[in-house]
């Protein structure tokens, strides 16, 4: 097993030392700093007065118009250089729709350029308290039940996040293969996340084995899928506003890195459940063969099958509801929409997705089989030699 996972360690080492992106911002980042004024800052600011505003659309002629009610808010500046002012601003029908009462904190744009009025404006919602009172339980809850296993989990976590951030998507947004840095990233996170969480055993290696090989087989099919279904990636509007940044982008490559990043955690759960099955049975019966462990451990591993797969599927179905419901108001013939362009990403995205998934079930129950027994039969037989001794021993 080292034999094989030494080499794709040191390639992921070399890999993403010779594709670490380098200080020099890429021409999509130099092309967004334009779109903002420069030294644009966002304070928070705290509203302290509320006054609707009727801003109804007239109709066409014949037909109603549209009735709309925005805001002029009254906000306390609270950071920055305007810490201490108040500020006068408007806010759209959809913001004051969502609801904004006096107390409410916000986020503002502030142009260190302008004067006046123009100097600040409205650019979302203050949303850390939720966010950080649900990062903290989802850390509790994980720490107490999962204990050091737990911990440890997180702060690979932590890890994925930093190779996610300082590896993978600069990388994307330059000039290096999108294909490659994705599986470059992917392969190290795994590499971390496996052992931190599990510890250093074979049974963890095994997992291993199964990952690398399951994104090994979504960037091969991802490839040929994307190529053969012709998807261009500019079938959102983010990546419509990625083009306008920089349309020399490989937006058809951005399709397959996500879905080798969108793989990575359905992987990790169905390979390290499949491992620890077969290392358990082994356990508890040291005289199974390889082909019993094998045939076991499938039984497992169907039954893990048949509900990732749900798990895939709606997963990315709830993703992409939004875009079903529009979908759904188009009144076109369903062949059509399932073959277009933004729904095939999709459909594209989860059938290569599971298909590694279910392929590398059998993979990593052959490789757990086939090391639990080797590892079972070279302790058997360190444990015979002295007990024959022993018995040699006694019968004299």
């Amino acid at each position: 097993m080292l034999l094989l996972l030494v080499p794709v360690g040191l390639a992921t080492v070399v890999g993403l030392v010779a594709l670490w992106p380098d200080d020099q911002p890429s021409r999509a980042q130099q092309v967004s700093a334009t779109f903002f004024p420069p030294g644009t800052t966002y304070p928070d600011g705290r509203v302290v007065s509320v006054e609707p505003v009727d801003c109804s659309l007239p109709g066409a002629e014949g037909e109603p118009g549209q009735e709309l009610t925005c805001a002029t808010v009254v906000v306390e500046v609270l950071d920055g250089p305007g810490a201490g002012e108040f500020q006068q601003l408007d806010l759209p029908a959809e913001v004051y729709a969502a609801g904004v009462e006096v107390g409410d904190e916000l986020v503002l744009t502030r142009d260190a350029g302008a004067t006046g009025a123009g100097q600040y404006a409205f650019f979302d919602y203050a949303r850390d308290t939720p966010l950080v009172v649900l990062a903290v339980a989802f850390a509790v809850v994980v720490g107490l039940v999962a204990r050091l296993r737990g911990l440890a989990a997180l702060v690979g976590l932590a890890f994925a996040f930093f190779i996610l951030l300082q590896f993978v998507l600069p990388g994307l947004l330059s000039d290096q293969s999108p294909t490659l840095t994705s599986l470059v990233g992917s392969s190290a996170i795994m590499f971390v996340v496996l052992y931190l969480a599990h510890g250093f055993s074979a049974r963890t290696t095994t997992a291993l084995v199964g990952t690398l090989f399951g994104l090994a087989l979504v960037a091969v099919m991802g490839a040929l899928a994307v190529e053969a279904a012709r998807l261009t990636g500019l079938t959102s509007e983010e990546t419509v506003q990625l083009s306008t940044f920089d349309p020399t982008l490989d937006f058809s490559g951005l399709v397959l890195a996500g879905v080798v990043v969108a793989g990575l955690g359905v992987l990790n759960d169905v390979t390290i459940t499949q491992a620890s099955a077969i290392w358990q049975l082994h356990e508890v019966d040291a005289s199974m063969g390889w082909r019993g462990l094998y045939r076991r451990g499938m039984a497992v591993g169907r039954d893990h099958i048949a509900s990732t797969v749900y798990t895939i599927v709606f997963a990315y179905a709830g993703a992409a509801l939004p875009l079903l419901l529009l979908f759904e108001l188009y009144a076109q013939p369903w062949e059509v929409v399932l073959t277009s362009s933004e729904l095939a990403e999709e459909v594209i995205r989860t059938l290569v997705g599971a298909i590694a998934l279910v392929l590398a079930v059998p993979v990593t129950t052959a490789a757990g089989a086939f090391f639990a027994t080797a590892a079972g039969g070279a302790a058997g037989a360190a444990t015979e030699r002295p007990m024959a001794a022993l018995r040699t021993r006694f019968a004299r």
